[in-house]
């Protein structure tokens, strides 16, 4: 089915905002079915356009997928049947039970909802989370387990430890380059066509050189509540002053209390706590540890300029566009970050949109129940809101939706911290002054959010009112109507002048709100005139190499060439079927006609296929495929009638784990798209060519003998499905030959465990067609944030320095270790005469100023977007770890090289291939798959 993107496409070519190329749907995957994740994730163009929260740091992006990262690994799943042997079935597994059903179990009766405990041990499952909770906001009672609290001795000392109150910013950003002895003197590259860029940092200078006193805080009795924590904090102004940052466990303040530890008694509820202060440290105004406390003061003078802060991000409301004829609105906003970088301190800044609908789940509700009657109805429910995000008004917070409990309602009750018995609608007009007015509805129930500083504490899941919660981002009919889709991204597509005039202003409204400058003085911080500058460099243009041909990579797209000469290596297709269903004949015979007409240029030779009809079911293509499958079958082609995403998921478990066989799937309309037969079939024979093991074309990569890895994890934050992570390897120099294979993992589990199984199988088939191991490996890892790092070298990159030294004792295998990042907010812009800007040209590479003195780091700008359309989003890298002592230039060169040889679109993409094809896989395999491919599979490109 059509994948798409996390947030961000990796393509840029020709698309709006840099986000995906004119039919990327078709020619990033073989369909365009919808992406069943909704919510606020990307499309296919123009619906990429629709920007929301499109850029998250990679300490953002921990927080907000909420990753496990101390949970074993299951075995894998092993196929079925393999090839040849009887086929059973396709797997089918049972759904597990539903949260509601939990709630029913775990709770003496469902409308007893006071004997619910808010923490127990979480269950494994697709919708179902822990036992039902309190609604948001809550003071309900919150206790650990009980192996927790034995383990602790005590429930206090327990949270209190879990709290990390005095982790530091050095143990959140890893000094990695000190181990890299190469790159200690400088991390700068010199190849290129220099380049004056703007950035969207301002710098932020201190004007003192007095210290900043960090104090650690501890309640005792601990008090879970971070708001009564705050409350009990104001109250000591006397003592603290009226310039203090609080960030839940600890205090900056600009003073010294005098002693290192201070104690003071407080009254809460007239009951005594002991607040005790303990200093940390004393602090430079210019220290990394201050930055988690600025971060604070400025979200606290965003807060003061009248914006809404809605997840990370902070919004205008008075803002909003509407648009009543769709029911929906955006809210215009901004997402900042302040950040250590070489020139020091800076505030990045870059403009966010969140997209808002004129409806409660209330509504949805509503009107399916209207549309459909009985059980059919709830199911109809459950299938729209379980998965969606929804945003509560009341505290401007999103959630979301795990599943639904029935059998309560608002009037239902549960119990405070206290002991008291409240009602969900008494409990929201007390605490928020919002009256619930439709008593008979259900609840929603949602995952409470995962923390990383406590990990190892069971979910609390909160029970929300539908009528108070409004849905959020798109569904999928909303994606199909292009003029509705066309009328929004009018609104959140910007082209680099606008971004940056929406930037300016601004900028200009921070430094002349009297409220925010005072805040800044009282801490002696000024945000610098202008955006940063820094100057850059332009690597020079890719030669790509196809058959006899060699030709340049002309705006970063290369289709016509590829398409008018033979293939790098083509693969005949001579035993293929086409399945199609009722109604559909002509239509499959005319692709098969554009395929035959097509290929000859491209030295492919496609005989004719066997035209078989199916029903529109699962189990009628199956069993066509049963009948007339055999062993020399090279490709199955689908025609499907419509996007149903169960049909393309048990036709491609089918032909990937039961009988596999490199399967295409099409939908009909995207045949019927007029004026672009021969671009589809031109497309579709290229992608099946790769899927056959065929290769289209290659690069001089400028390193011999190196196997390149990619690495990359997909989370099904919708379903809280296992995650899966994706392993590719190139086996052949000239990377035309990929070995893939997938690890299930716990769900929300990043870092990876069964890697030594991975790299033997892929050094083995590198050998055997190669007749001796690889000089060096290369490892491009997506996915993992800046707080992992340390545990990234901890385990993933020891696993893989382990096994190689225990292989080949006798040679040494070089390894490079670079971390990917393409969820950033980092922009840069070219100056134009007339003092216009535009997006840098592919090749740009960025690696001063906005890097990290702490790491061997840099910026590639390796994609193109069409003038107008949108800003490009550079790729950040980060390596990590380097035997093979790759100098600045080499590893910039070696990476945005790498961007050329994705064969799945002719043109230079966002991130290295074997990233991306990492990615793909995981994907595939998470969303459809839910189990390990067949082996057989392995050696070709049969996810793209």
């Amino acid at each position: 089915m059509a994948e798409r993107q996390d947030q961000k496409s990796v393509f840029g070519h020709r698309g709006a905002g840099g986000e995906g190329p004119e039919g990327a749907e078709l020619w990033e995957h073989h369909t365009d079915l919808p992406n069943p994740r909704g919510g606020e994730t990307g499309g296919p163009l123009p619906f990429r356009a629709i920007g929301f929260r499109t850029a998250m740091t990679g300490r953002a992006r921990v927080h907000a997928r909420g990753r496990r990262r101390d949970t074993p690994p299951p075995e894998p799943a092993q196929p079925e049947a393999v090839r040849g042997r009887p086929v059973p079935p396709v797997p089918r597994t049972d759904p597990p039970l539903s949260f509601a059903d939990l709630v029913r179990r775990g709770t003496a009766a469902a409308q007893q909802p006071r004997q619910i405990q808010p923490r127990l041990q979480s269950l494994t499952g697709v919708r179902h989370v822990a036992e039902a909770g309190p609604p948001a906001g809550a003071e309900a009672t919150s206790q650990p387990s009980e192996e927790l609290q034995q383990a602790s001795g005590s429930q206090g000392s327990l949270l209190r430890k879990r709290r990390d109150v005095g982790r530091d910013f050095q143990d959140f950003v890893v000094n990695t380059r000190q181990n890299l002895v190469h790159v200690r003197e400088s991390t700068k590259g010199t190849q290129g066509r220099p380049v004056m860029l703007l950035s969207n940092h301002v710098r932020l200078k201190s004007h003192s050189q007095r210290h900043l006193y960090k104090y650690n805080v501890i309640y005792t009795p601990d008090i879970e509540d971070g708001s009564k924590r705050e409350a009990l904090l104001s109250e000591l102004e006397k003592l603290l002053g009226n310039r203090c940052i609080y960030d839940g466990n600890s205090l900056l303040l600009p003073h010294s209390l005098g002693e290192t530890k201070k104690e003071v008694v407080s009254k809460l509820k007239n009951e005594p706590v002991k607040i005790t202060f303990e200093l940390s440290r004393e602090l430079q105004t210019t220290s990394p540890d201050c930055l988690r406390y600025y971060n604070i003061l400025f979200r606290r003078m965003l807060q003061k300029m009248d914006l809404d802060q809605i997840g990370r991000n902070y919004y205008n409301k008075n803002k909003k566009t509407e648009f009543n004829e769709y029911r929906l609105e955006i809210w215009p906003g901004y997402v900042t970050s302040i950040l250590p970088y070489e020139t020091g301190l800076t505030l990045c800044a870059d403009v966010s949109h969140k997209l808002l609908r004129m409806e409660t789940a209330y509504d949805l509700i509503s009107h399916t129940r209207e549309k459909t009657r009985g059980e059919d109805a709830k199911e109809k429910i459950l299938r729209k809101l379980v998965g969606s995000s929804v945003l509560t008004k009341y505290n401007n917070r999103t959630y979301r939706v795990d599943d639904i409990i029935w059998e309560m309602s608002p009037s239902s009750t549960f119990t405070k911290s206290d002991g008291s018995e409240i009602s969900f609608v008494d409990y929201y007009k007390e605490r928020y002054g919002t009256v619930v007015t439709t008593l008979n509805q259900p609840l929603l129930i949602t995952k409470g959010k995962w923390k990383k500083s406590r990990q190892d504490t069971p979910h609390q899941p909160i029970m929300l009112v539908p009528e108070l919660c409004h849905l959020t981002g798109l569904t999928d009919d909303m994606r199909k109507d292009s003029r509705m889709m066309g009328d929004l991204s009018t609104h959140t597509r910007m082209d680099p002048d606008r971004r940056q005039h929406k930037l300016l202003t601004f900028m200009d409204s921070l430094r002349k709100n009297n409220t925010v400058q005072k805040e800044l003085r009282d801490w002696n911080l000024e945000l610098e005139e202008g955006f940063l500058s820094l100057s850059g460099r332009t690597l020079q243009d890719v030669r790509i190499h196809q058959g006899r041909r060699v030709f340049d990579n002309h705006k970063a797209d290369w289709s016509k060439n590829t398409r008018e000469v033979p293939l790098l290596r083509a693969v005949s297709l001579d035993h293929w079927l086409i399945v199609y269903t009722k109604g559909n004949y002509e239509t499959a015979l005319t692709l098969q006609q554009n395929l035959q007409r097509v290929t000859p240029r491209m030295g492919i030779t496609v005989r004719n296929a066997k035209l078989l009809e199916a029903a529109d079911t699962v189990q009628s293509y199956i069993r066509t495929l049963e009948k007339h499958a055999s062993q020399k079958t090279q490709m199955v082609l689908c025609l499907l009638p419509t996007d149903n995403k169960e049909i393309y998921d048990g036709i491609k478990r089918y032909l990937c784990i039961n009988y596999p066989i490199p399967s295409q799937c099409v939908l009909k309309r995207t045949l019927d798209r007029p004026k672009t037969p021969v671009t589809i079939a031109t497309k579709i024979a290229l992608q099946m060519n790769c899927k056959l093991g065929g290769a289209l074309w290659k690069v001089d990569i400028g390193l011999q003998n190196a196997m390149f890895i990619g690495i990359d994890c997909f989370h099904d934050i919708e379903r809280r499905r296992k995650s899966v992570a994706g392993f590719v390897a190139s086996i052949d120099p000239d990377l035309t030959r990929w070995f893939s294979e997938c690890i299930i993992q716990q769900s929300g589990q990043e870092l990876v465990k069964g890697l030594t199984t991975c790299l033997y199988t892929a050094l083995k088939l590198w050998c055997e067609q190669n007749s001796s191991p690889p000089h060096s490996i290369i490892v491009y890892r997506d996915g993992v944030g800046d707080g992992q790092l340390q545990a990234l070298i901890d385990q993933e990159v020891k696993q893989m320095e382990t096994y190689l030294e225990n292989a080949y004792r006798g040679q040494k295998v070089r390894l490079t270790f670079i971390v990917v990042k393409k969820r950033i907010n980092t922009r840069f812009f070219i100056e134009k005469d007339g003092g216009r800007v535009n997006n840098p040209s592919p090749g740009t590479v960025i690696d001063l100023k906005v890097t990290r003195t702490e790491w061997y780091d840099f910026f590639i700008v390796s994609q193109s977007v069409r003038e107008g359309t949108g800003t490009v989003t550079p790729t950040h890298y980060n390596v990590i770890h380097d035997t093979l002592y790759l100098s600045p230039d080499a590893v910039q060169s070696l990476t945005y090289r790498l961007c050329h040889m994705y064969y799945n679109f002719s043109g230079i993409i966002r991130v290295p291939a074997p990233c991306h094809y990492a990615h793909k896989l995981a994907y595939l395999v998470g969303q459809s798959l839910h189990q390990q491919p067949h082996e057989s599979l392995s050696k070709s490109l049969f996810y793209l």
